[in-house]
């Protein structure tokens, strides 16, 4: 039955998949719902007829398979940060970046103000803070803007976000799994930091090994070296107590310097896909959706704190980089979708749970809110960023500096 249940995800996730880009939404909510729509919480209350409950259960396999997609999603988001490019823009992504950790403290007065607790708002803190790379990168493409100046500002701040939240995951996870205490977990951080200094240093100098791991002609040989080295470094950094993610990120910009990156990101872009669906799936095959009816008020009052912060920061981090109103805006539309690092850091509160240092009930709340969030800000920025004109126009009426003509620009420019 094992093969079976695997056969229906993966069937599931196809079709799930198919329906999202016939409508031309992110994949991302509708790999989750299936997941809800298949699991224990919903297919598995009901009773069918001679065959009593049928649901996908969590099976190890899809457990495993979605840490596998955490690790591939980080791995392809550092093969896109060479080091010495982002040191010849940093002074730009370096405001832009720290304008956007505004949102971080947005974040953190909201999950105080619900909670509480340092905790559980430092990690809504984090849910709120991270947009979404994956999702505003493929909008991108697909809308035509990637060659346009509104590219550099949001890809950017992706970066300092990124960066920053490699070492908040790594805090974050010593801490919920030092139960909180700040003094206890000491130690665990050192070790994450320590072990993220080690990584940097790889990055920085290990570019001749891994340019001799992967130089084969022979494919074959070059996807199962790239996959051992980035899923043994990663599980080598969990086995410390280090997030995978943390680690896989580094590995990917440590081969982002060599000459073979282009065609290992040809050759794992399938792997990366097919591991990042099973991980959205296991999200919403974990969740009840009967606790969004708990979460819904303060899902709503994040969408409506968090949008109006990113729309600004975002307009600001454009205006950092020299842009004028009109592609400052597109910045900041983009930038308010939320996506699969939120998801990733609502894990880190289930780990917790599932290792008693944290509130099984706080990690359930805040693994049902995540979910919402994601739900609402995946589908709310792809919409914006695909029907940005009347934001344009405005931003350019009310403050000015459209394009070089004067005029407004057509869609699509």
């Amino acid at each position: 039955m094992a093969l079976l249940d695997v056969g229906v995800m993966f069937a599931a996730i196809a079709v799930a998949g198919a329906v999202a880009h016939r409508l031309g939404q992110s994949v991302i909510p509708f790999y989750i719902v299936v997941g809800m729509a298949l699991g224990e919480h919903v297919l598995g209350r009901l009773s069918i007829p001679g065959f009593g409950t049928v649901h996908v259960p969590e099976t190890e396999f899809i457990a495993l398979g979605a840490e596998l997609g955490i690790v591939f999603l980080l791995f392809f988001l550092g093969l896109e940060f060479n080091l010495d490019r982002l040191l010849a823009r940093r002074s730009e992504i370096g405001t832009a970046g720290t304008i956007d950790l505004a949102n971080f403290g947005v974040g953190l007065v909201l999950g105080w103000l619900v909670f509480g607790a340092f905790l559980p708002a430092f990690l809504l803190a984090g849910i709120v803070y991270i947009s979404s790379s994956a999702v505003i990168t493929k909008s991108l493409i697909d809308l035509g803007w990637i060659a346009n100046d509104e590219a550099e500002p949001m890809l950017g701040t992706l970066v300092y976000e990124d960066l920053f939240i490699a070492v908040y995951l790594a805090v974050a996870a010593a801490l919920v799994l030092g139960g909180g205490d700040v003094a206890a977990a000491a130690t665990d951080v050192g070790i994450a930091i320590g072990f993220i200094l080690v990584l940097l240093g790889l990055v920085r100098f290990g570019t001749p090994a891994f340019d001799r791991l992967v130089e084969t002609d022979n494919k074959e040989f070059v996807t199962l070296r790239s996959i051992a080295t980035v899923v043994f470094i990663a599980g080598a950094a969990l086995a410390l107590g280090v997030s995978e993610a943390v680690a896989a990120f580094f590995v990917g910009m440590a081969f982002s310097a060599t000459d073979y990156v282009h065609e290992v990101e040809t050759l794992l872009e399938p792997v990366r896909d097919t591991f990042a669906g099973v991980f959205f799936f296991w999200i919403g095959l974990v969740t009840d959706p009967a606790l969004f009816g708990g979460v819904a008020a303060l899902v709503a009052l994040a969408v409506v704190v968090t949008t109006p912060t990113k729309l600004v920061t975002g307009y600001l981090a454009g205006r950092a980089f020299g842009l004028d109103a009109w592609r400052s805006s597109r910045v900041g539309l983009g930038m308010t979708t939320r996506g699969e690092f939120s998801l990733i850091i609502a894990t880190v509160a289930a780990n917790g749970a599932a290792a008693g240092t944290f509130d099984p009930a706080v990690a359930a709340t805040l693994n049902a809110f995540a979910v919402g969030y994601v739900l609402v800000m995946a589908i709310l920025g792809t919409t914006l960023m695909g029907h940005s004109e009347p934001f344009e126009r405005a931003a350019v009426s009310w403050l000015g500096g459209g394009t070089a003509a004067g005029e407004d620009p057509k869609p699509g420019e």
